[in-house]
């Protein structure tokens, strides 16, 4: 089975490559972050003349996350138990759904920016991401994925210069500390036996050529449980789908991140 992760960056805008990339590569799950619109909104005929079911949740222009399966879509969640949400009135955002697709439970999650250290945003994305981490414990025993963007560089090694980003969300102590914590737990970040750094990225901002010259961030991950992660044959990064010269219409600042199982 071959499962895949991709932050779109508005589905209706690059439907066409969703599209592509899944004939392909051969996908049989794909979740999607910032679909950037409300379900009754996306255009998914093409994706179910392809055999896909799609599970999906969108409030407005923002956020968002779906589900595609060819291998099943079963007990669809929204959200997760105890997921937080953010401003006054702690509204929820379109930021996690869980399926199982082929007897593997799989989330696909976009933790919150943060947007600076000193912004409500990122205490409420560290709160986020504990929240994430309480439901997600017990989720060890079976075959788990949570893949997704993390919006998190866990080490130096995942940021192309980690001086620039020394006033920066992504690469703060506490950031750090909340996604090592589940791998401390037992989830096993699957990708980076296949992918060793250093120079290995799956985002690219679009300003100052920073794809031309791989100036990335690593932030998009499929970390899996121990039942999942004993199955994983291997997994790479689709960097062409960042490349402006490939594919039809702009690319999404993210590149999708492929993980085999056996």
């Amino acid at each position: 089975m071959r499962i895949a992760t991709w932050n779109v960056n508005s589905l209706r805008t690059r439907i066409d490559r969703v599209e592509a990339f899944l004939d392909r590569h051969d996908v049989d799950v794909l979740a999607i972050q910032e679909t950037k619109a409300r379900e009754d909104q996306l255009p998914l005929m093409g994706l179910q003349a392809k055999g896909y079911d799609v599970a999906a949740v969108g409030y407005n222009q923002w956020n968002g996350v779906a589900l595609v399966s060819r291998v099943g879509l079963e007990d669809v969640e929204v959200g997760f138990p105890g997921m937080p949400g953010f401003g006054e009135e702690s509204a929820v955002e379109a930021r996690a759904i869980g399926a199982t697709c082929g007897g593997v439970r799989i989330w696909s999650l976009y933790i919150p920016n943060g947007r600076k250290p000193d912004d409500p945003h990122y205490v409420y994305k560290l709160d986020w991401l504990a929240r994430l981490r309480e439901a997600a414990s017990p989720w060890l025993d079976g075959q788990t994925a949570l893949v997704g963007d993390w919006n998190v560089c866990p080490t130096d090694e995942d940021v192309f210069d980690v001086k620039q980003f020394a006033r920066s969300t992504h690469v703060t102590p506490p950031e750090r500390a909340a996604f090592q914590a589940f791998l401390d737990d037992g989830y096993a970040d699957v990708v980076r036996p296949h992918c060793p750094g250093p120079d290995v990225y799956t985002y690219w901002d679009y300003y100052r050529q920073r794809f031309e010259r791989n100036r990335g961030l690593r932030i998009d991950f499929v970390l899996g449980s121990p039942a999942f992660a004993d199955r994983v044959t291997g997994a790479f990064i689709d960097t062409d789908e960042r490349d402006p010269a490939q594919g039809t219409g702009a690319p999404s600042d993210h590149a999708p991140v492929v993980v085999d199982l056996d």
